[in-house]
């Protein structure tokens, strides 16, 4: 996988504003802080294109990374999108702004024609919450196939990971361990394998 060149194509807060549906998407939705843009980064190899925040809750808008990449197989150039939500669950907020950010995820969520896989993000270090509990339960009540992306791998020990994977597959009803991926923005290890699953489900959806 050669990621040729990648853009931040647009930000959105209504269905109005959202890019064409001509290119199939990724969407990454997860708590406030919790390292969907650090992923994002790390994933296009970009240090600041997906806007991070030491302070939790600041992306209030649905932000649309294009990204040109080549398919190593069958050396194709091929586009895809790669969406970032607005972070849910920051405690520091008022109720109504609260509801506003649940109707820009759930408008985008319900309406994407070309949507093709949700991904859970959370935190290796910390159990799921009650909303990563029902968002996860939205999304595969959506079809989609419950995988989960548990960042900051690199903060956690090494004899602590299994246990913190087991507590999350739990706590989720995760279907297959094998649906959690384990990842570090820092150390960037497991970009290639995230890389792969995607351009699979892409070729899937492609058929």
């Amino acid at each position: 996988m050669i990621i040729k060149s990648s853009d931040l194509e647009k930000i959105a807060v209504k269905k109005n504003q959202y890019p064409s549906e001509e290119i199939f998407e990724f969407a990454f939705a997860g708590r406030s802080n919790v390292g969907k843009s650090s992923f994002i980064n790390a994933m296009i190899g970009r240090k600041n294109l997906a806007r991070t925040s030491s302070s939790p809750g600041k992306t209030r808008t649905v932000n649309f990374y294009m990204v040109n990449y080549t398919d190593n197989a069958k050396k194709e150039n091929k586009f895809l999108r790669l969406v970032d939500l607005p972070g849910y669950g920051y405690a520091k907020v008022s109720k109504s702004e609260k509801d506003s950010w649940t109707g820009i995820i759930n408008e985008y969520l319900e309406s994407r024609e070309n949507l093709i896989e949700v991904f859970l993000v959370v935190d290796l270090r910390h159990p799921p919450t009650g909303l990563d509990k029902q968002m996860y339960h939205y999304i595969l009540e959506s079809g989609f196939s419950g995988l989960v992306i548990a960042t900051k791998k690199d903060k956690v020990g090494a004899s602590q990971v299994k246990k913190n994977l087991d507590i999350i597959a739990k706590d989720l009803k995760v279907p297959a361990k094998e649906n959690i991926i384990l990842f570090s923005s820092e150390k960037k290890d497991e970009v290639d394998d995230t890389w792969f699953i995607l351009d699979d489900i892409v070729k899937f959806h492609s058929k």
